[in-house]
């Protein structure tokens, strides 16, 4: 299966259940060789008292549908399992996931309160984070706040009544990305992360994802891939940068997304118009050089990207087709710039025609667009 991605990127998602001895994702790994279980990289040890055999069954059931899609019966199995062993923060914890699956938050939060009541420690523990998910999803801030930091994150606003019930804001998390749609026709874009569950989105998102340029989506707490950007103007730096699954949409936007072929005779004239909806407040992206598929194995690992950097990104010998780069080809294969660009603006219906008159008119020798249509 293909994916597209932004300077953007895209891609699903393997469970495993908290207290199993087996392998999977969201978090944690199981080994019966080491018998330990290993949550978000760390190592902690067994539980005191080992689960009983109707519970492990239950819940290895459980997982498997879930797998499959079948929350109503995956529900009933680890309601029994957390009956049958209340006292078992993971018997908890597994219902809260299994809620965060089905986002019903109430549920979510209810389970996950009852799984930090007998979690043995707070820093770094995935109940207090998955916590804060269904907290963030609900706005119930205080409860979010009081998440992040028994895990061990730094909050401002401490002991300030008034923050106390706003969202968490200057946490300086940096940027990341974010795969909209995991389980569908998936897309990965870049976004800046205004608190450890909600991305807002950077880059203009294909009209495929229904998602827009400025929405907040909630996203899971363990990143599903990495990206790695190389700046030469910081020696050569690599900064890696995680890659989460969307849960849901948080936060809408009004601005509609319009899609329009342009000639640009130069990349200088392409950018003018990048700058031109920056400094109205909006944006403008190449899609015809920012967008590349990937199949689902690459999107997932660490993989390289261009975002930020000049000019056409360098052959990628994991790309499955290459958008921007067919045409005539320069010495060495460099491909050479082709005038007809695909873009995308994320603009108001007011404006977005005025944007391109206004971009053709500081250069109509070198600049036309034509075909505007809103897509999304």
């Amino acid at each position: 299966m293909l994916g597209a991605e932004s300077r953007l990127l895209r891609a699903g998602l393997a469970i495993s259940p908290r207290g199993q001895e087996n392998s999977g994702r969201d978090g944690y790994e199981a080994g019966i060789r080491q018998d330990i279980v290993r949550i978000f990289g760390r190592a902690v040890g067994p539980a005191r008292q080992r689960p009983c055999t109707d519970w492990r069954l239950a819940t290895r059931r459980a997982f498997s549908l879930i797998d499959a899609g079948r929350y109503e019966d995956a529900g009933a199995l680890l309601t029994r399992a957390a009956d049958l062993e209340p006292w078992l923060s993971d018997s908890w914890f597994n219902l809260a996931l299994l809620h965060k699956f089905r986002h019903d938050w109430e549920q979510a939060r209810a389970a996950g309160l009852r799984a930090v009541a007998l979690v043995e420690r707070e820093a770094g523990a995935p109940e207090w984070w998955n916590l804060g998910i269904a907290a963030t999803a609900l706005h119930d801030w205080p409860l979010a706040r009081r998440a992040w930091r028994a895990f061990g994150l730094e909050v401002p606003g401490a002991g300030d009544p008034a923050a106390a019930v706003t969202a968490p804001s200057g946490m300086e998390l940096g940027g990341a990305a974010v795969r909209l749609s995991p389980s569908g026709e998936s897309e990965v874009v870049w976004g800046a992360r205004l608190d450890p569950a909600r991305i807002e989105i950077t880059n203009i998102p294909l009209p495929s994802s229904g998602r827009r340029w400025g929405e907040v989506v909630l996203h899971d707490g363990v990143p599903n891939g990495e990206r790695t950007v190389t700046r030469d103007g910081s020696g050569g730096r690599t900064t890696v940068y995680p890659v989460f699954d969307e849960l849901e949409l948080w936060a809408p936007s009004s601005v509609p997304t319009w899609v329009v072929l342009l000639e640009a005779a130069r990349p200088s004239d392409r950018d003018a118009l990048e700058k031109l909806a920056a400094d109205a407040g909006y944006a403008a992206e190449d899609w015809t050089s920012s967008v590349r598929l990937l199949c689902r194995s690459c999107s997932e690992s660490r993989m390289a990207s261009t975002q930020g950097e000049e000019g056409p990104p360098p052959h990628d010998p994991h790309d499955h087709s290459a958008p921007g780069r067919s045409g005539p080809q320069g010495p060495g294969g460099t491909p050479l710039w082709s005038p007809e660009r695909e873009c995308g603006l994320a603009a108001p219906a007011s404006l977005v025609q005025g944007l391109l008159d206004s971009w053709v008119a500081d250069s109509p020798e070198t600049r036309y667009w034509r075909d505007l249509e809103e897509v999304c």
